[in-house]
């Protein structure tokens, strides 16, 4: 038996590999799915079934792509309801994959599909659950995703009784291989740990201990943030089905002249500039957005920008493939292509370039201690700014900045800010494409401007 967990960082999202004698499946495999294939032909072994264990919100999944290209069946758990040809398991259905088996084990809450799946090793034993979104790392899959078919309530009901009946029964030594960790925007409060054991979460996870139902949905929905808006479109795909990845990737790997790039702008596209916040500071296409790829880069994408616009990029050079592959996860399938020879190419054809101002923490203190007109924005997720934030801040959170944004003076002077620098640079190229002048990023965030304090304070 082997089990390999394929963790992809910028989607905090893991997926899996499962193999005995030479038969494998995949669960919740990511877009680019040859990776599997590859992996199952250099192990000597065919891969057999692909696994959801739920209709994704958070990301694009390769199973459609993968089913086709293996000629492999796609699983889901009961309730699914799917636009395409897919086998949909019973409550309990078993799958033999070489000497090991696989069991369905319906546990709705998350969605009403959810499905978690338990391996008998060789021997008959169980040894882990593949708890997809119902069960993470310190925390459950968020209820509220329900598409209209059940009210939040009626999914906390059905995840507390899968809870109860179907995880917490299960032996302590299981392994659990979740489907996020930490940084995913599926749960609220997802540990930094990549598996664990169900004796561990029973002793761990607030969702998990006795409690009544009352006092679970309070727990489970205390402090639930809204779901992106791309939840709702990336999870549509994946019930309904999408284009085919090669065929972007094909597309959006084309290299655009200066001129092609131009005459491109004006078909509404957006600009996604994937270079480093300090490249990007420096100089920039006017009317880009900065989204680093060092960063969660296809999330805050889908987060901030509109799926059904076209993009163009403009990347690092040798970065060009990372950042049309990345996007692809989240749902960008109209990527018209990149710049060729990038920034440098654009300012030596004398096109419209912009730049932001970037400052350090003790400037942004003394401005803030003498001028009385400067505008602090905190751009940090609420918790963030829940746990301590500048007196003169204004809190924009990044993710609903577009819709407060036009709302504020231009004539104003602005600091903005998050935790580190990088939310903070695309917040700054935000505001530049809007028509604001008067910008100043901080370096460092809000850890910095902190440490700043306790200086001058000394």
């Amino acid at each position: 038996m082997y089990i390999e967990q394929i963790y992809t960082g910028c989607l905090a999202q893991a997926s899996y590999y499962i193999e005995s004698e030479g038969e494998a499946i995949v669960i919740d495999p990511i877009r680019d799915y040859q990776s599997y294939i590859s992996m199952a032909a250099e192990r000597g072994a065919k891969i057999k079934f692909v696994f959801e264990t739920h209709a994704h919100a958070d990301f694009v999944s390769g199973h459609i792509d993968l089913a086709k290209a293996a000629g492999i069946p796609i699983v889901y758990g009961p309730e699914a309801d799917t636009a395409f040809e897919a086998h949909i398991a019973k409550d309990g259905e078993v799958f033999e994959i070489g000497k090991i088996k696989i069991i369905a084990i319906h546990t709705p809450g998350h969605t009403p599909e959810s499905t978690c799946y338990l391996l008998k090793d060789e021997q008959g034993k169980d040894h882990a659950i593949f708890t997809g979104d119902t069960l993470f790392i310190g925390d459950v899959g968020r209820p509220d995703l329900f598409d209209g078919k059940f009210t939040r309530e009626e999914m906390c009901t059905r995840l507390y009784h899968s809870l109860n009946t179907k995880i917490k029964t299960l032996a302590d030594d299981v392994i659990v291989y979740p489907a996020h960790g930490a940084g995913s925007s599926c749960g609220k409060n997802l540990g930094p740990e990549r598996q664990s054991t169900i004796g561990i979460q029973k002793a761990t996870n607030y969702a998990l201990k006795d409690q009544s139902l009352e006092n679970f949905i309070a727990e489970v929905t205390d402090g639930i943030q809204p779901p992106p808006m791309y939840f709702a479109k990336n999870a549509s795909l994946n019930k309904s089905g999408y284009s085919s990845f090669d065929e972007v990737m094909n597309t959006g790997m084309k290299a655009l002249s200066v001129k092609e790039f131009e005459a491109a702008i004006t078909s509404d596209a957006i600009i996604i500039d994937s270079r480093k916040p300090a490249d990007f500071e420096n100089g920039f296409v006017a009317g880009s957005i900065n989204i680093g790829l060092d960063g969660q880069y296809a999330i805050w994408a889908a987060t901030l920008l509109d799926l059904k616009r076209p993009v163009l990029l403009v990347c690092e050079a040798g970065k060009e493939q990372e950042s049309v592959l990345r996007l692809t996860r989240t749902g960008f399938d109209h990527i018209l292509g990149y710049l060729s020879g990038g920034y440098e190419a654009w300012k030596e054809a004398g096109k419209d370039i912009d730049m932001v101002i970037s400052i350090e923490p003790d400037e942004l203190l003394m401005d803030a201690k003498f001028e009385k007109d400067i505008q602090i924005i905190d751009v940090r997720k609420p918790g963030e700014w829940d746990s301590g934030h500048m007196p003169q801040a204004q809190h924009f959170s990044l993710q609903d900045l577009e819709s407060k944004i036009d709302n504020l003076d231009k004539e104003k002077p602005y600091y903005i800010h998050c935790a580190g620098g990088y939310r903070s640079m695309i917040a700054s190229s935000i505001f530049k494409q809007h028509g604001y002048v008067n910008v100043r990023n901080v370096y460092g965030g809000y850890a910095k401007i902190k440490e700043a304090e306790k200086e001058m304070a000394q």
